[in-house]
């Protein structure tokens, strides 16, 4: 029997930029899904859409006393008996911090997946830059590259991670300043604490920040039958089944377990968090990201793409 999955050689992480514009070029991948939601938002993303300094125009409200008269817009007002203030969109750039996980275990990829979970994650850190960049924002990646305000930032970001060492731990957000945003990326596969040593201190110091889980299908299945050894790639210790079948049941519920609460930590700290597979397109999770890097209120407890 052909084997479910494999281990794939780590990805340069220069051709994972030029992927994901080939795929943008073709329309059928997260580039293109990305630069379409980036031309529908008008200022940029996380939470632009209040009042503030700025050129775009946002809204019309009603004037309230002990407003200057000079922010009334006359000619709003002269269409009714009501006065009208002009607001415009605040603009102030922001910074953003992306990280992917580049630890042995991201190089897992089945029968079932087009790619594996580290090509995933560059791909979709990429993206992120391109399109966060486009809207002049200031992308940074811890112990990588400091953050930088460019047209080119994933160019800058990719050269950047072909020079750095593998990230193969969780980042360090000490030098990370208040009110910006982190993206981490990865297979999250770490002891429990580790996480929220990560992200705990960077959660009570007022950083924002999204958790995106990559996960194999195979991971989430368990499509294994007979004799089956299974290898840690982080550690390389070696796990032997029998009849793999007869415990597939049991690893479900303790993997669907494991997700949950690692869904629930991140979310205790005011953090937000998103499972996204690898045998699902890229734009899904990249439109996913969006809703939560904007701000935007959703009913959903918990977003899967």
């Amino acid at each position: 029997m052909a084997p479910i999955g494999h281990l794939t050689q780590p990805t340069l992480r220069l051709d994972a930029l030029a992927r994901a514009r080939q795929r943008a070029a073709l329309l059928p991948d997260c580039l293109a899904e990305a630069r379409r939601v980036a031309n529908t938002v008008i200022a940029g993303w996380h939470g632009r859409r209040k009042r503030g300094i700025g050129e775009t125009f946002w809204q019309f409200r009603p004037y309230v006393d002990g407003e200057s008269l000079s922010n009334i817009d006359w000619r709003r007002s002269a269409r009714d008996d009501h006065l009208y203030v002009r607001d415009r969109e605040w603009e102030a750039a922001h910074t953003i911090w992306l990280w992917a996980d580049q630890s042995p275990s991201m190089l897992y990829q089945s029968d079932a997946a087009p790619v594996a979970k580290e090509s995933r994650a560059l791909v979709l850190m990429l993206a992120l830059a391109e399109v966060l960049s486009r809207s002049g924002e200031r992308i940074g990646c811890p112990g990588v590259m400091d953050p930088v305000s460019s047209r080119n930032a994933a160019e800058r970001l990719a050269l950047a991670l072909s020079h750095a060492p593998a990230q193969t731990g969780l980042p360090d957000l000490s030098q990370v300043g208040r009110m910006s945003d982190v993206v981490l990326i990865g297979d999250f596969l770490d002891p429990d604490t580790a996480l929220d040593r990560c992200i705990g201190p960077a959660a009570r110091r007022g950083i924002r920040g999204h958790a995106i889980e990559i996960s194999d299908p195979a991971e989430e299945t368990f499509p294994y039958a007979g004799r089956t050894e299974f290898r840690d790639p982080e550690t390389g210790a070696k796990l032997v089944a029998g009849r793999a079948e007869t415990i597939a049941a049991d690893y479900r519920r303790a993997w669907l377990a494991r997700r949950e609460t690692l869904a629930q930590g991140v979310r205790r700290l005011g953090w937000s968090y998103l499972a996204h597979s690898t045998d699902r397109l890229a734009s899904e999770a990249l439109a996913s990201a969006h809703v939560h890097l904007s701000g935007i209120p959703t009913a959903q407890k918990k977003i899967t793409a």
